[in-house]
């Protein structure tokens, strides 16, 4: 019987294949630096809004009898999304009146200007 040869894949002593696997760990990297920064840790909240309120105002309607957790959670975060969307540009109306405070016309003024803020015309009344 012949002695078994181990299999030993070629190592490549180009300068392009030493600096490819490098490369791809710099990648790596810098796309996970930048998801941490567009995406910041939460540690234990995947929301700012706490999910036991959301449940119960979502309870509170009488039409409503029963609640998942995943529909309370996309409730909660699309609240969330909802309001960074009108105070982002109510704050423009802020600043082009070179204020920092966001004041009941700014609201009105980012309602009146944007369409899909046509369901609170009024409401602010």
């Amino acid at each position: 019987m012949a002695a078994a040869e181990a299999y030993v894949a070629p190592v490549s002593t180009t300068p392009a294949a030493a600096a490819a696997p490098a490369a791809e760990e710099a990648e790596q990297a810098a796309v996970s630096s930048a998801a941490a920064a567009t995406n910041p840790p939460t540690a234990a909240r995947p929301t700012r809004l706490p999910l036991a309120r959301v449940k119960s105002l979502v309870k509170a309607d009488p039409d409503v009898n029963l609640a998942s957790q995943e529909a309370v959670f996309i409730l909660a975060r699309a609240t969330e999304l909802f309001v960074e969307m009108i105070a982002k540009d109510a704050y423009t109306f802020a600043q082009q009146g070179k204020r920092k405070t966001l004041q009941r016309k700014d609201l009105d003024n980012a309602i009146e200007a944007a369409d899909e803020f046509a369901f609170l015309e009024g409401t602010l009344d």
